[in-house]
């Protein structure tokens, strides 16, 4: 029970790296760079709204732990987001976006609901920021959280929501207007999440 439960959690965090992006007021507050270096990114980031990724997740909550290999597609506010686990040979997919979410593989079949971070929350009792971690996932915040900055002006930490959340292994995605991670780790507690991407994709 404990296996499953940590390997529906790594989907839920699957589901939360598509989920559909909070329109900004301001931009975030930063350190060590000027405005106008995050607004100019922000705006390429913006400007591709259609993106996969491939590669894989561990989470643990100082108890359980997990990992398994993810792959998403989206397009605007739709996505389409599928985990495997090779050690128990299970597999789960999530699509939806503008309000409505499917959350498919379960026991006792597919579950349905507005909100995809209280969805996963009933499925598997695990709290995943859902909607922060997409943007967390593309290297900026989500609403009023901190961006910092390391020596190469690349992202380095991001605070938001008492989440901390660090960046690594930064790469260009073919035919990308801005750099994106190649690692991921998002930690609140004896919360951890770890995102490690094999593969980036743009239309």
């Amino acid at each position: 029970m404990k296996m499953r439960l940590a390997v529906i959690a790594m989907f839920a965090i699957a589901l939360s790296a598509c989920a559909a992006r909070a329109p900004r007021e301001t931009l975030p507050a930063i350190e060590g760079v000027p405005s106008a270096h995050q607004e100019a990114r922000v705006a390429a980031i913006e400007a591709m709204p259609t993106w996969s990724m491939s590669g894989r997740v561990a989470v643990s909550n100082g108890k359980d732990g997990g990992s398994g290999r993810i792959e998403w597609k989206q397009a605007g506010e739709r996505y389409d987001v599928a985990l495997s686990a090779p050690v128990t040979r299970q597999s789960w997919r999530v699509t939806g976006g503008e309000g409505e979410a499917v959350l498919e593989g379960l026991q006792g079949g597919p579950r349905t609901g507005p909100d995809a971070g209280e969805l996963v929350f009933e499925a598997t009792r695990w709290r995943i920021p859902v909607e922060a971690l997409a943007d967390w996932l593309m290297g900026t915040t989500h609403r009023d959280g901190r961006l910092h900055f390391g020596a190469d002006g690349r992202v380095d930490r991001i605070d938001e929501s008492g989440w901390v959340v660090t960046y690594a292994d930064w790469q260009r995605p073919e035919g990308g207007a801005v750099e994106l991670p190649g690692r991921i780790e998002a930690t609140q507690g004896e919360s951890r999440v770890r995102l490690v991407v094999d593969q980036w994709g743009l239309e």
